[in-house]
């Protein structure tokens, strides 16, 4: 990576880039490790894994460049906050506690971990429980991030039916709107609330929402491979549709 920035000698689209322009590239290769995840694709996975770490390892020469860390700071950060944030692991926060038996159960651990999380927001002058939930995470996935914090403290519905309700309300308040920013208000609520059904629902909303994608152009894929699609008329599409549903 140095020398692809090298000023002489490197790659003048590497020497160009900086912070700003690399953190679209970040995201577009989480995602694609997201995807190649999902589907359990482990060749892509491997190739994507290398990718985004492409990224930590640029984001890194940078920084290196301005003075300010490595990548060796990012790699040790990283260990010390593994050790910090599991004591059931390392009881002494060395390697050399590891080893005994671990007695707590999830719920525990997990409590544990959000209670030091806390600590560590205090220390950085976050006090509020929804300040450090990422402003560039995708609508969905910062969503259901969201509810998940406020459920900590209690704010939460007490069972999946009155998400339900809810869904129900928000559905009747969007065909009430009259205007269009009314509308837009509504139903950016509808969608929230759903987020809420999935995350009550121990499902991923992200995940949820890419896997109906993937349906949607598997079908309709399938739907162009019979035929032009220009100048059908509902009824031919609906059917086509309905083949194509039967044949994914």
């Amino acid at each position: 990576m140095a020398e692809l920035r090298d000023p002489a000698h490197g790659c003048p689209w590497d020497r160009r880039q900086t912070l700003a322009s690399l953190a679209k590239f970040a995201v577009e290769e989480a995602y694609e490790v997201q995807d190649a995840a999902s589907r359990g694709a482990w060749a892509e996975l491997r190739s994507e894994l290398g990718d985004l770490l492409f990224q930590v390892v640029f984001f890194s020469q940078i920084a290196h460049e301005s003075g300010h860390f490595q990548l060796t700071d990012v790699a040790s950060g990283l260990h010390e906050k593994l050790v910090r944030r599991h004591p059931h692991v390392w009881p002494d926060g060395t390697r050399a506690s590891f080893g005994q038996p671990t007695h707590l159960t999830e719920a525990q651990v997990n409590a544990a971990w959000e209670s030091r999380k806390a600590d560590e927001r205090a220390a950085r002058g976050e006090g509020g429980l929804l300040d450090d939930v990422p402003l560039a995470l995708a609508a969905a996935q910062r969503a259901q991030k969201i509810q998940a914090r406020a459920a900590r403290v209690g704010f939460d519905w007490p069972s999946l039916d009155g998400v339900r309700d809810k869904i129900s309300e928000e559905l009747a308040e969007l065909d009430a709107a009259t205007s269009p920013d009314e509308r837009a208000d509504e139903l950016g609520d509808l969608m929230f609330t759903l987020v809420n059904y999935a995350r009550k629902s121990g499902l991923d909303a992200e995940q949820v929402l890419a896997g109906a994608n993937r349906k949607f152009e598997a079908r309709f894929a399938h739907m162009e491979s019979q035929g032009p699609l220009e100048g059908l008329d509902t009824d031919a599409l609906e059917a086509r549709w309905s083949r194509a549903k039967s044949a994914t």
